[in-house]
């Protein structure tokens, strides 16, 4: 699925006071490096690793690869983390300018790009969150399936938006280990590096997530089966 979020890379004029503006964000410190050093023999390879040299040089077409590349998940794990379009879009396009105007500073071999950006953009997403908030977040919309009839588009969108809320009140960690699991078919290994974590407590988070999700579901199990279920 292809979003419509679109990012270019800033005239060079404008890059000194960009860079100036987001130095002071937390998660970049110091920007585009992994947090702890790997031993030698875990160096890990990055099929990045091209785009980020050319990126170093200041090659916006190696950017705009690279936006390209990770665009569509980074915003559909902010869309599943904030569920609102907009603010999805702000942390994403957030996110990789801070590329652009960091760039040349990532240091190979201690993480792949990909794990960093996936990381930081979930973390952005958590803190937004925990920021009080006037207005209600909405639930991700539903697309209609036209083969359905009218009854079975509107049950399966008020079981879409019951399954959303029931996501949205589980703690911050354990939600964000089931979208990445379920919504973005990663590994637990992988889902591990997003979130600096361990394999084991991977598998609990996702373990007490599932749970929880069956408590606040309770009753409702067989009508969210079958709605998602083709016939």
């Amino acid at each position: 699925m292809s979003y419509a979020v679109e990012i270019s890379a800033p005239a060079e004029a404008n890059v000194a006071a960009l860079a100036r503006d987001h130095d002071a964000s937390p998660e970049m410190a110091p920007p585009l490096v992994p947090d702890a050093p790997r031993p030698a023999a875990e160096t890990v390879f990055d099929e990045d690793a091209p785009l980020l040299d050319q990126l170093a040089t200041g090659d916006e077409g190696a950017f705009r690869a690279l936006v390209e590349r990770h665009i569509d998940r980074g915003y559909a794990i902010a869309l599943r983390i904030l569920g609102n379009a907009a603010d999805a879009e702000d942390v994403v396009q957030d996110t990789m300018l801070k590329v652009w105007t960091h760039r040349g500073r990532w240091q190979h071999g201690r993480a792949k790009f990909s794990t960093w950006l996936y990381r930081v953009i979930s973390n952005r997403c958590i803190d937004l969150r925990r920021k009080p908030r006037t207005e209600n977040v909405d639930a991700v919309p539903e697309v209609a399936d036209s083969q359905l009839d009218a009854s079975r588009v509107i049950e399966r969108n008020e079981l879409s938006r019951m399954l959303e809320t029931a996501m949205q009140r589980l703690p911050d960690q354990q939600r964000l280990a089931l979208i990445l699991s379920y919504h973005e078919n990663m590994s637990n290994g992988e889902i591990a590096d997003v979130m600096e974590s361990t394999v084991y407590a991977v598998e609990s988070l996702l373990k007490r997530g599932r749970q929880q999700l069956r408590a606040l579901l309770r009753g409702h199990e067989r009508d969210l089966r079958g709605a998602f279920t083709d016939c």
